[in-house]
């Protein structure tokens, strides 16, 4: 598997989404951790989460339990795994997404998702959506003091714009470590920040890469370049667009949601696909 950095830690290029696993039309717990396995199996060593990702109100944390309870049963060989967490977003159980960003409530929130992980300190720590009504800076203030105390070791933040990674970075005092943010064919507003990242040698993590749960099915239909270029490998239109995604900057590791050992499997396999540069520019172009 091809390694990739997120501050001082070495990953795998692909890593593991897990809201498919906790959220609405999720699959039974037997099927999440074969599906987890299949990821460490196949060189995964990142996985992401957030405290979000549940389905009913009185679940919060259903996803960061189920992976610790993946992990442990997994054995030593999970012990190099970077286990990625999200707060500051919040679901009510009626199918919402809101937000709190006030720092109480993240250094409340960090506590119970390192209590879920079994972990003394965050590996990765991420603010999860600036919340409009509390200032960016007071948000990412905890986060600093969060890093600060070593309650988590690294720090990130999610559905940032270029201004917030500069802000966050500032906080931070250079720290920053990561940005996740939305991207793939379908959604590619996030250029500007994914190209920022890069320049500041920041991870960027691509969420929905192949489009979402619900729009992946159509993404060959969508866009013809990856169909082609995915006919003329040979592979999958997803692993071609994870390729692709890897080879726009050193900085960029995907992380593909799955609920099917399969479909990581194949995800995972998009490490070692080697695109050229004509194919690059095709996809880029599309």
């Amino acid at each position: 598997m091809q390694q990739r950095t997120i501050g001082n830690r070495q990953v795998s290029a692909i890593g593991l989404g897990g809201m498919p696993m906790s959220i609405e039309g999720r699959p039974g717990e037997e099927r999440s951790v074969a599906t987890i396995h299949a990821a460490l199996d196949a060189g995964v060593t990142l996985i992401d989460t957030a405290d979000a990702y549940h389905r009913d109100a009185n679940e919060v944390g259903h996803n960061e339990t189920l992976i610790a309870k993946a992990l442990k049963s997994y054995g030593p060989g999970a012990d190099g795994v970077l286990v990625a967490t999200k707060g500051g977003h919040l679901r009510p159980g009626d199918g919402s997404w809101t937000q709190d960003g006030r720092p109480e409530y993240l250094k409340e929130a960090v506590k119970a998702s390192a209590k879920r992980l079994g972990v003394e300190a965050i590996g990765l720590y991420q603010f999860h959506r600036p919340d409009p009504k509390v200032p960016y800076a007071d948000s990412v203030g905890a986060i600093r003091d969060l890093l600060d105390e070593g309650v988590i070791q690294q720090a990130g933040i999610s559905n940032a714009s270029v201004a917030q990674i500069d802000e966050a970075n500032a906080i931070l005092g250079g720290r920053l470590a990561s940005v996740q943010n939305q991207f793939s064919p379908r959604f590619r507003s996030s250029e500007a920040e994914l190209d920022h990242c890069a320049k500041l040698g920041v991870a960027f993590l691509p969420w929905s890469p192949l489009g979402g749960i619900k729009s992946a099915p159509e993404l060959g239909s969508r866009h013809a370049a990856f169909n082609e270029v995915a006919a003329e490998l040979g592979v999958s239109v997803y692993q071609v667009t994870l390729a692709w995604q890897l080879a726009l900057a050193p900085v960029v590791i995907p992380i593909p949601g799955a609920s099917r050992p399969e479909s990581i499997r194949d995800s995972a396999g998009a490490a070692g696909l080697e695109l050229t540069p004509e194919q690059v520019a095709r996809l880029s172009a599309a």
